[in-house]
């Protein structure tokens, strides 16, 4: 009894249970059933076209092996043929068409001009991004920027099977990369959205899986059309690009976190239930707390000026841009750049992607539950960076040293590839998660510009290509340690729920 006489309000039991956004989706979407596996296939498929459009250049653009067609003691298989009479040599496919660098004449073109459409497809990806990515956190949300981005990036590569010369052909590239630009972004935070913690990390490896998937496609259609015309490799990954664009934008459900963040809590609800396994004895959701943060609609940039407006958001995400410029760098340059090695390009690929998905397998399954970001990150760029140096200075003349050093220097890079695009959905709150990832995701694309003009460069001396790729990579590595540890920690969805946890265990800078 109180010294009023009147007793203590009691607790009432039946009112419902309220939760943060985070507890609600944990509890509503349960373990992982075969619904929300179907959804991570869904969601991960265009990223299995990204990654084709990405590297077609590879064998689009391939350098043409030729022969002596007289007897002139000056026509040697050493010889430049570009200081040859055109009479004196011709290409060993009967075909002209199996390359652009062969029906456009590129050989004896300078490496700005020959590495042109390359260059101009990762310019419109890096344009793309800064001017599509933040749509994804506030009108358009991820399901239908993906379902577009997906789409346009296939019609433009469609486009690009019939250009006439190599401006055309560099217009229809700049389009393809500008279209394809958030995709990788979009489907890596739609399936670390809609999965319980808990198998955030493997879900995520479905999408990155697909990536090298893709890739080993793409090397078995240039295998088996080597001898057509190199219009074909567009033609057999862009129609069934745009089928896929179709089914994503029909089956695929919108991420959970983005509609409460939009003030859409129905819509919502219908997706948690929809997610979440039958295996739940509560037949209803429980209520969410009220969001005071949601974003306004009017303006799709807003979420960019929310994550502008913090200083340690923007320290933050200046150390992430730079240390993805570097990787970005070296992660897309290795694999373009397996002409440059010396050996069979079908196989290289083949085994490089082989090498990516190992690398997936380790992250995902083992190197994110158990494993620090940051540290792990500083070790992978100096390994990767350091190995990739040595290797261009010894050059292909020690044969075992060369393949062994340029092999670890790949799977660190992919290594380092895989937990920064992770580590940066774990870094930002979800009202700028989309915006702030998309632009370290752009910082990665910056780098992956400069890319075809040194592989151009290296095809005389690989220290020119590879030496740089390393030297950047080791320098970009070290700012790993401006950024806060985020293993184990839940999602934030506002910056003041971000703040807080930052504060509470001093990682604000």
């Amino acid at each position: 009894m109180e010294g009023n006489g009147r007793s203590p309000p009691e607790e009432d039991i039946t009112a419902p249970l309220i939760l943060s956004v985070d507890e609600t989706i944990e509890q509503s979407i349960g373990p992982l059933n075969w619904t929300q596996i179907l959804q991570i296939i869904l969601v991960s498929l265009p990223t299995f076209f990204d990654s084709q459009q990405t590297f077609i250049s590879v064998f689009a653009h391939k350098q043409p092996t030729w022969h002596c067609t007289t007897n002139n003691a000056s026509c040697t298989s050493d010889s430049n043929i570009c200081d040859l009479p055109n009479t004196d040599w011709a290409w060993n496919s009967g075909n002209v068409h199996t390359s652009i660098i062969s029906e456009w004449d590129l050989e004896c073109a300078s490496s700005l001009f020959a590495g042109m459409p390359s260059t101009s497809y990762f310019v419109g990806c890096f344009l793309g991004g800064l001017l599509l990515a933040t749509l994804g956190d506030s009108s358009l949300g991820r399901k239908k920027l993906l379902c577009i981005s997906s789409l346009a990036m296939s019609v433009a590569a469609f486009a690009s099977a019939f250009s006439p010369n190599i401006w055309v052909y560099s217009v229809c590239r700049f389009l393809c990369g500008a279209g394809r630009a958030p995709v990788a972004i979009c489907v890596l935070v739609l399936l670390t959205e809609r999965v319980s913690k808990k198998w955030r990390a493997q879900a995520a490896m479905v999408g990155f899986a697909s990536f090298s998937l893709g890739i080993l496609g793409l090397t078995g259609i240039a295998f088996l059309t080597r001898g057509l015309s190199w219009r074909n490799l567009y033609l057999w990954t862009s129609i069934p690009g745009i089928v896929s664009s179709v089914l994503c934008y029909v089956f695929v459900l919108e991420s959970p976190r983005w509609l409460f963040m939009q003030g859409r809590e129905n819509d919502a609800m219908t997706v948690l239930r929809s997610l979440r396994s039958n295996t739940l004895v509560s037949p209803s959701l429980p209520k969410l707390v009220n969001i005071e943060h949601q974003l306004p609609k009017t303006n799709p940039f807003i979420s960019l000026k929310i994550l502008l407006g913090k200083r340690w958001a923007v320290k933050r995400l200046l150390a992430s841009m730079m240390l993805a410029f570097g990787i970005g760098l070296m992660y897309f340059g290795m694999f373009l750049g397996v002409g440059n090695l010396g050996f069979d390009i079908y196989l290289s690929s083949i085994f490089n992607a082989l090498l990516s998905l190992s690398s997936y397998a380790l992250t995902f399954l083992w190197w994110i539950q158990h494993c620090n970001r940051k540290t792990s990150l500083l070790g992978f760029c100096t390994i990767s960076g350091a190995t990739c140096i040595i290797f261009s200075i010894l050059g292909t003349g020690h044969a075992y040293i060369f393949i062994g050093l340029e092999l670890v220097s790949l799977f660190c890079a992919c290594m380092a590839y895989n937990l920064v695009l992770m580590y940066m959905v774990e870094l930002f709150s979800t009202c700028v998660r989309n915006s702030a990832t998309s632009l370290v995701r752009q910082a990665m694309i910056l780098g992956s510009v400069f890319d075809p003009m040194l592989i151009q460069l290296g095809r005389t001396n690989i220290i020119y290509s590879y030496g740089i790729f390393g030297l950047t990579m080791l320098l970009c590595g070290f700012l790993a340690l401006c950024l806060p540890e985020t293993r184990g920690k839940v999602l934030c969805d506002t910056m003041e729920e971000q703040e807080f946890i930052d504060d509470d265990r001093k990682l604000v800078y």
